[in-house]
């Protein structure tokens, strides 16, 4: 996640302005990382996932067994092997370094319960390629498969890129254990996997006043939502806006005259396909012979005198 080292204000002349903050200092990361920590175990307690007794925690994994997803994602955070003759058991590691001490490499970084945060890397505003860095950093995917490889008796090795403080840098999995691995990895369909919180979310009334591209709920927006009934407004978008939107391909425009097209007919029955094609092929001469279309004809001009 980014974060605002700051926050965005309205000062005495109606104007949005930024407000930068002072770095926080290791005592109130700490407190932080500790309400997360409690946040987040009281969450998966509330869930099912997670059990707790006075001395340790640990996952419910048995609470699991009817939703195959959830036992695959249980047993990928506790580093065990999901499915195969060897389930339940702890991931083969291989530890080619001794253990390090640990140190803390930064005064902004806050370690509780296995809970991490780290603050210690800014970009300023200008350094518009550090912030393409961090992005890139935070968005990048979870396997390299630079450093993948195969064994001699057909297992996957994977390399990682910083070893853990015990001195392994090698994982070992079956090849049934890596799928279900990757399969814990895929999100759930129509989960957001960008999200912006605060004036950037997409309902907050400040968002057209802070982006550099004006997006957001402005004025007009909101006047036009107004004047749609509820169910209008919760409405999804058709394919041809979905289309639009994502590939910039407008199907409803002409592209010669500039006119609104219409949609008449989406045929999606592989069988009602089937049979178009071949009265087509039928009406060329031969059945099952070339496909024979109707002779091509050139859009409608726009008069003169229109």
């Amino acid at each position: 996640m980014l974060f605002l080292d700051g926050v965005y204000a309205e000062n005495k002349f109606g104007k949005i302005v930024f407000k930068r903050l002072k770095a926080p200092a290791p005592e109130e990361l700490a407190v932080l990382v500790h309400s997360i920590s409690h946040r987040v175990a009281r969450f998966l307690e509330r869930k099912g996932l997670l059990a707790r007794d006075d001395e340790n925690s640990y996952l419910q994994l048995e609470a699991m067994e009817d939703d195959s997803m959830q036992q695959l994602h249980g047993h990928s955070i506790s580093y065990r092997i999901a499915i195969g003759p060897q389930q339940g058991r702890k991931v083969f590691t291989l530890q080619t370094l001794p253990a390090a001490e640990e140190t803390s490499c930064s005064d902004r970084v806050a370690q509780v319960a296995g809970f991490s945060l780290h603050a210690g890397v800014a970009a300023e505003a200008y350094q518009r390629d550090k912030l393409e860095r961090l992005c890139r950093y935070i968005s990048r995917p979870a396997v390299s498969e630079k450093r993948l490889a195969l064994t001699s008796n057909g297992n996957v090795r994977y390399q990682l890129k910083t070893p853990y403080k015990d001195g392994t840098t090698h994982v070992i999995f079956e090849p049934l254990d890596f799928l279900a691995r990757l399969a814990s990895l895929v999100p759930k369909p129509r989960v957001n996997l960008t999200r912006f919180h605060g004036v950037f979310a997409p309902n907050s009334k400040h968002r057209v006043e802070v982006t550099p591209a004006g997006r957001g709920k402005s004025k007009k927006c909101t006047e036009d939502q107004e004047d749609k009934t509820a169910g209008e407004r919760r409405a999804a978008m058709s394919w041809a806006q979905r289309l639009k939107r994502v590939f910039n391909i407008d199907i409803e425009t002409c592209v010669q005259c500039g006119g609104a097209m219409k949609v008449i007919a989406c045929i999606e029955d592989q069988l009602v396909i089937d049979k178009i094609l071949a009265h087509l092929k039928k009406k060329g001469g031969v059945p099952g012979g070339t496909l024979c279309l109707p002779e091509p004809r050139a859009p409608p001009q726009k008069s003169l005198f229109d």
